[in-house]
């Protein structure tokens, strides 16, 4: 294989994804692999694996598919922007920053709720034993 370069089962592996949701992705345009190898195979890279890594990361928050879309632009073109629209850019990711901390905020909030949870069921177990 070309240095560098990993099949798509390696890059499940490393990334932690299954094939078929790294397939998803890039029907849904989220990642494209950088090569192909002679024989059609799907070659990626470490910076593809970065993009995964993203989405992987998202995924748990509920970020749609677009917005997973959106924030992949705004990194990319942060990458070469400059002036004006590496401000725009940096005030949407800010934004982006923004919705994920809300997001996790809930979600340490529905995990104290499911764990009081647990606890009242352990009680009522430990009561009645």
């Amino acid at each position: 294989m070309t240095a560098g370069l990993m099949q798509i089962g390696e890059a499940a592996e490393r990334v932690g994804l299954s094939i078929r949701t790294i397939r998803h992705y890039e029907e849904a345009g989220l990642v494209v692999p950088s090569a192909r190898s002679d024989g059609g195979f799907r070659l990626y890279t470490e910076p593809d694996l970065d993009r995964l890594r993203v989405i992987k990361r998202m995924k748990p928050l509920g970020f749609t598919l677009e917005e997973m879309g959106d924030l992949l632009r705004i990194l990319d073109a942060l990458a070469t922007a400059e002036g004006d629209e590496r401000a725009d850019n940096q005030a949407r990711l800010a934004m982006f920053h923004t919705a994920a901390q809300n997001r996790v905020k809930t979600l340490r909030e529905q995990l104290d709720m499911a764990e009081g949870f647990a606890d009242q069921i352990q009680g009522h177990i430990d009561q009645h034993r």
